[in-house]
């Protein structure tokens, strides 16, 4: 039983679980819907509600005096928002993706979801972010169940041929231009390589070193210090039996760990485990019914005889 409720987990047949909230993090019903929404109490994916406010908000390519917007003032004004949007994230940890929908339903509107690499990373955003305000509007975060964004995403609006248009139930993601992505993108990567080739004494200093009276830098050098701090956890040990699943290779490089299944795969690896758990039961069953039968045919056997023998008796 608890095998075929985890294989239906999240999907159109469970009847308990919203399939929508777990997969897009938001439903169109919102607290009226009739099935439930989980929250996660951690996750690496952190959800920043109706954050991004499009210049075309009330209708498409129309401003509120009803003037035509260019469509490139647009992409200027969303990349705007993406890189300041970036480089505030940036500092409570390494962001894998940043993902802003251009959908039009109340439920995903400005929807603004971010990927960590690290569970750490993303509580640490939620806890300094709550509460803050931007654009003279409320920040309102909260931890996210998604965490592939293949199975959240419409593929007909990628191939543009998605009929419902903005009021579609799937992810409509905006995209920003190849330049900005490698300039934010390749500047996380090359942090990243440039923490990892300093020295333990080096780091160790900067943070003896630090300034006390200085606010601004008090709080760079924090940033810096949770970090590494960050880092250091996961590279505390570097036994076989510690790091989990990471290895190194002969020649020194790390192997990367294999690519996580997509949910179609695992719900048919657990339809197979299934299957071949019914083939097993089957196979029981019927031995103790022949055993069973075997039983029921000597003690008849039994029987017989003894009628045999009484009859003679007589």
């Amino acid at each position: 039983m608890a095998e075929h409720l985890a294989s239906i987990f999240g999907t159109e047949k469970d009847r308990v679980n919203c399939p929508f909230y777990f997969k897009i993090g938001a439903c169109r019903h919102g607290d009226r819907c009739s099935r439930l929404h989980t929250k996660p109490s951690i996750s690496p994916t952190i959800l920043l509600s109706n954050m991004y406010q499009r210049p075309d908000m009330i209708t498409p390519g129309v401003d509120a005096q009803g003037n035509p917007i260019d469509p490139r003032k647009i992409q200027q004004h969303f990349e705007a928002f993406y890189e300041d949007l970036f480089e505030e994230l940036s500092k409570y940890g390494q962001i894998e993706s940043l993902n802003i929908c251009d959908n039009l339903a109340d439920h995903m509107v400005g929807n603004v979801y971010v990927q960590f690499r690290e569970e750490e990373h993303a509580a640490n955003a939620v806890k300094n972010l709550s509460g803050r305000f931007y654009a003279a509007r409320p920040i309102i975060v909260d931890f996210s169940p998604v965490t592939d964004f293949r199975e959240a995403t419409c593929r007909q609006y990628d191939e543009n041929t998605c009929s419902r248009g903005g009021y579609c139930n799937f992810m409509h993601l905006k995209r920003i231009s190849r330049e900005l992505r490698r300039q934010l993108f390749g500047r996380s990567k090359r942090r990243r390589s440039h923490s990892r080739s300093r020295s333990p004494n080096r780091r160790r200093s900067s943070h003896d070193e630090r300034p006390h009276g200085s606010h601004d830098h008090g709080r760079r050098y924090n940033d810096r210090d949770n970090y590494h701090e960050s880092r250091s956890r996961r590279h505390r040990s570097t036994s076989p039996g510690h790091r989990r699943g990471r290895s190194r290779s002969p020649g020194g490089k790390r192997n990367h760990s294999p690519i996580r299944e997509g949910s179609e795969e695992r719900r048919a690896k657990i339809e197979q485990w299934n299957r071949e758990r019914e083939q097993q039961e089957n196979a029981n069953n019927f031995e103790k019914d022949a055993a069973n039968n075997n039983k029921k045919n000597g003690r008849n056997e039994y029987l017989r005889n003894d009628d045999k023998n009484y009859q003679q008796q007589e």
